[in-house]
């Protein structure tokens, strides 16, 4: 079996070994989707939606869904631009932000409790695969488009 066919069964597995461990701390479930978009709310402060969409790199409309949900479930605040009234800034809302903190301390725990029961000479290749595994990332969004 080739590397892309190994790697490619493998990553579904391990997200959703991640995400049983968010679950096991009874946190909600929140689609990867909304995650992903709080965590680019979170390290640009506000987003106009076009803005959010190009970073995640989804349609305009994506977000728009996106945003409806969450802004109904408290996790995304709408307020007008300063500069132009036709569009919104996209905050996380404190609550968002605190879950947020909480998923990636469990996430986190978890892995690292895992990775230091695995056998030193796996750490170290996973150590070393990381900066692959980040390139690998942006080839496939550069490929994307």
């Amino acid at each position: 079996m080739d590397t892309a066919t190994e790697f490619g069964r493998l990553i579904g597995p391990l997200r959703r070994a991640v995400l049983r461990t968010r679950r096991a701390e009874a946190l909600p479930d929140l689609p990867e989707a909304q995650i992903e978009l709080l965590r680019a709310l979170s390290e640009a402060g506000a987003l106009a939606p076009r803005e959010a969409a190009a970073r995640l790199r989804v349609a305009p409309s994506t977000v728009s869904n996106l945003v409806r949900t969450m802004t109904a479930s408290g996790l995304i605040e709408r307020t007008p631009s300063s500069t132009d009234l036709r569009t919104v800034q996209l905050t996380a809302s404190p609550h968002a932000l605190d879950l947020l903190n909480r998923y990636d301390r469990v996430s986190t725990g978890a892995l690292r409790r895992t990775l230091a029961d695995l056998a030193p000479e796996s750490r170290q290749a996973l150590d070393q695969a990381l900066p692959a595994l980040a390139e690998l990332l942006t080839a496939l969004e550069d490929e994307r488009g």
